[in-house]
């Protein structure tokens, strides 16, 4: 008697008619499992360049370490000053229209800014969207007021974002790093910031 494991395997040929479609199928949608699995899809829907940016992205920086962002013009025409941010907290989140976890966690920053603004917090939302034009609709058709910006891969050199997407940091009155989040933070955790400005 020959053991499962040493028992030769049929040839495509060899597999009756009625069956070959439903093992080709099982074959298929096995590859097509392993490829959606793998890494390879979120590249697929990025440009190149925007893949092998994500790939060398730099890690969440490390809590207790400045935080310096460079000026940066805000998409509602005015422009982020460091200076301005001087002992104040400040709140860093990246994110883009076509992120799924970020349509999600917006809505509570949005909350979140318009609750903590009296109090000192300064924000500037970075969006990696491809054209300032995608992140300007999509804030106008959301009615999101926090401050947001274009990041441009040129500024991005200076400043460049941790992998991963939404990205989330917020800068205390000190300068330094008092929290580093990468992906979906839920409504709660995103309320509980409020509790660090």
């Amino acid at each position: 008697m020959t053991r499962p494991e040493t028992a030769p395997r049929p040839q495509p040929n060899a597999v009756p008619d009625n069956l070959r479609a439903r093992w080709t199928r099982r074959v298929w949608l096995g590859g097509a499992a392993a490829v959606l699995a793998s890494p390879w899809p979120a590249a697929w829907a990025q440009p190149v360049s925007a893949a092998a940016e994500e790939a060398q992205a730099p890690p969440l920086p490390v809590l207790g370490s400045e935080l310096k962002l460079p000026r940066i013009a805000l998409l509602d025409g005015s422009v982020f000053e460091p200076a301005q941010a001087e002992g104040r907290p400040l709140l860093v989140y990246w994110w883009s229209s076509t992120c799924p976890f970020c349509a999600l966690q917006s809505p509570s920053m949005d909350q979140l800014w318009q609750s903590q603004k009296a109090r000192g917090l300064q924000m500037v939302a970075l969006s990696i969207d491809r054209q300032p034009e995608d992140a300007v609709a999509y804030l106008k058709k959301k009615g999101y007021s926090f401050p947001a910006a274009w990041a441009s891969p040129d500024w991005r050199k200076a400043f460049p974002k941790p992998r991963g997407l939404p990205i989330t940091l917020l800068r205390g009155r000190d300068g330094r790093l008092v929290l580093a989040e990468k992906g979906q933070m839920f409504a709660e955790d995103v309320e509980a910031i409020a509790g660090l400005v």
